[in-house]
């Protein structure tokens, strides 16, 4: 007598996790095996469940991740020296709490973006705010934004996340807008936020690649001195990959990187 109201209460109260669990527990026919406080357990949980999964799922909208990637599929098998205790101290997340930025260096193929994108939805999982750029498309969406008045938008969305990721590092040499968004960037997250930087050059190049030497000397500064690092090795994982798929039945899940 009371379902339909009470159902019509829950759903004024935002409560949409317990509405359908009362539904699903309803389907069932098991309502009755139930106490009072085992029912309103029950449904607290499915509520609480539910609104976790809503938060997820909007931080994983808002961080727009290149690979759907998760830290129980990364392959620690792959030869390209992988430190697995590294990496899941790192997946823990301490180094965004503490503000450090990580560093994952190593040739192409070998699974850099996949990993940082790995730790971001990890990290989205642990309910902290991250946004994913691939830094050629960063630096053109900023010169866009100064014409269109989106700059300074843009430029605090970045500075506030606290996992920053910028992918593909170090493909082109910076010219002087680029030097100059790149240090308002970092300038505005440090000792304040992270950021995780996935690049095919070694460290040590870094700073001919910025060009100017007081530019690359900031830059750096800010971003390589509390930085937590990952080298990896090896030969491309792609072409290992096609073939596998090649072999595996139609249907059948891809390994993680």
């Amino acid at each position: 007598m009371l379902t339909h109201p009470t159902l019509d209460q829950l759903r004024a109260l935002g409560l949409a996790g317990m509405v359908k669990a009362v539904a699903e527990i309803d389907a069932t026919g098991e309502a009755a095996a139930f106490t009072h406080l085992e029912w309103l357990g029950l449904l607290l949980d499915r509520e609480t469940s539910h609104r976790r999964d809503k938060r997820l799922a909007a931080r994983l909208r808002y961080a727009r991740l290149r690979h759907n990637a998760a830290i129980e599929d990364v392959d620690y098998r792959a030869a390209r020296g992988l430190d697995r205790a590294l990496f899941l101290k790192l997946a823990q997340g301490a180094f965004i709490d503490q503000h450090d930025n990580l560093v994952i260096c190593g040739p192409t193929g070998v699974g850099k973006s996949w990993l940082a994108c790995a730790l971001a939805h990890q990290a989205c999982r642990d309910d902290r705010s991250v946004l994913y750029q691939r830094i050629p498309k960063l630096f053109t969406d900023l010169a866009l934004a100064r014409g269109d008045g989106r700059y300074g938008r843009l430029m605090r969305a970045l500075g506030g996340v606290q996992l920053l990721i910028l992918d593909d590092w170090g493909l082109a040499p910076l010219d002087a807008a680029a030097r100059h968004d790149l240090l308002e960037i970092l300038e505005a997250r440090y000792g304040r936020r992270s950021t995780l930087i996935t690049s095919q050059l070694p460290i040590a190049k870094w700073h001919e690649l910025i060009g100017d030497p007081t530019y690359a000397d900031a830059i750096l500064d800010r971003l390589v001195h509390n930085a937590h690092r990952i080298e990896l090795t090896g030969d491309s994982l792609r072409k290992p990959r096609r073939a596998d798929a090649r072999s595996r039945p139609a249907g059948s899940p891809a390994a993680g990187a």
